[in-house]
């Protein structure tokens, strides 16, 4: 299972791709912010084995960025901590990047969320 080192990095683009830099977390992050909270949701939204699923949550945990609520047992719901919740203009703008430059003329991509709409 992967662990989470925290970077020791002098560049704190470093430092954030260190936690950030893994494409599950990218997903895990995007699906909390539309309201996933649950370890099933994610799993089925994201088409994620339960294994990775499982690495990655507890990378997150200890990066800050989810808190699992109860910490202990079955039926937790993982929480996006105010660090994570920091990021959500970040998705906007990397969603924005995404809409206009990977999409082929005539696609529609999807509108991401703005703050007052995403969940918390």
């Amino acid at each position: 299972m992967k662990t989470y080192t925290p970077s020791r990095a002098p560049c704190p683009i470093a430092r954030a791709a260190r936690v950030l830099g893994d494409r599950w977390v990218l997903l895990i992050l995007r699906d909390a912010f539309l309201g996933a909270e649950r370890f099933e949701e994610f799993v089925e939204r994201l088409g994620i084995n339960r294994a990775a699923l499982t690495s990655r949550l507890a990378i997150m945990q200890e990066a800050g960025l989810i808190r699992r609520d109860p910490p202990e047992g079955k039926r937790a719901r993982y929480i996006l901590t105010d660090k994570a919740c920091a990021l959500e203009p970040l998705f906007g703008e990397l969603a924005d990047w995404g809409a206009a430059h990977l999409f082929a003329d005539g696609e529609t991509p999807p509108q991401w969320p703005r703050s007052d709409a995403v969940a918390r």
